[in-house]
């Protein structure tokens, strides 16, 4: 596996510390969100430029720390069409600066039907899940041009909340620009998390060919609510986790989530010493 971290949860760094900073710590990859890892400029549109991914790109060559994931999470289905109309330009400028930065994939979450991006239960509804289809349609569509894969990241919160609503999704923009990021953790709640294995074996025998990256986190319950923790904490299953990905995905992009700078090797650790294991 290609293990990794998500740039937000290093220590706080100019850009070219950041990206050594992630390979002295022993990761050969990481998420990148430009607009919470990148602390020395505010980045927009007009900064998103092919020398500044090409730049991005020298650094990690000399490192040697491939761009898992360049993160865009925007709610695609936000009601406002002036914000939606923003957000899709936000998208497309992403594509363009993966295309020129050399990222394996542009990854989002699947968003909500409201402005607030939040949970509520029209999120679940069929019409939610339609109108997500026709929103991303045009930006896969992009994607193609682009020479880009975008990755969509199930989550039980939002509109694709399980293995079989993604299947849909990917079944129903049929392109091989569209794969998925999955992280079990973000598709388990209260309800399911006795079926965590089956949950498990379903995504990667119902979405095993198309998932380009996972993400790895674990989790504790308090009341009702999941709450997410590093990896190795918590009670998810990773031993099982661990045997799909070695069978079924060598040298899969595996980005840690919800880890901090003293925690990060320690989790690195159990990350590796389990797949050795498995």
């Amino acid at each position: 596996m290609r293990l990794g971290i998500r740039a937000h949860d290093m220590e706080k760094a100019p850009l070219d510390e950041l990206i050594k900073n992630i390979h002295d710590k022993g990761f050969h990859c990481t998420q990148l969100a430009l607009s919470k890892a990148v602390y020395d400029y505010k980045v927009d549109i007009g900064m998103m430029t092919p020398g500044f991914a090409m730049y991005i790109k020298e650094l990690c060559t000399e490192y040697k720390v491939d761009i898992c994931v360049l993160g865009c999470y925007l709610n695609l289905c936000n009601p406002d069409p002036v914000k939606h109309a923003e957000i899709v330009e936000k998208y497309k400028a992403h594509i363009r600066f993966a295309s020129v930065l050399g990222c394996a994939v542009v990854g989002t979450e699947t968003g909500a039907v409201n402005t607030e991006y939040k949970y509520e239960p029209a999120n679940h509804s069929e019409e939610a899940l339609e109108l997500f289809i026709e929103n991303l349609r045009p930006i896969v569509e992009y994607c193609e041009k682009m020479g880009v894969i975008f990755a969509i990241e199930p989550v039980y919160k939002h509109i694709v909340y399980n293995i079989e609503r993604a299947r849909k999704v990917l079944d129903a923009i049929n392109s091989p620009n569209l794969q998925i990021i999955f992280d079990p953790v973000n598709v388990l709640h209260v309800g399911n998390i006795h079926e965590q294995d089956q949950i498990i074996k379903d995504a990667f025998d119902i979405l095993g060919d198309d998932i380009a990256v996972i993400h790895c986190k674990d989790y504790k319950v308090e009341g009702d609510e999941l709450i997410s923790i590093p990896a190795g904490q918590g009670s998810f299953n990773y031993p099982l986790l661990m045997k799909y990905i070695k069978e079924r995905k060598p040298f899969v992009h595996i980005s840690l989530e919800n880890t901090k700078p003293e925690n990060a090797i320690a989790t690195r650790d159990f990350m590796e010493e389990l797949y050795a294991r498995s």
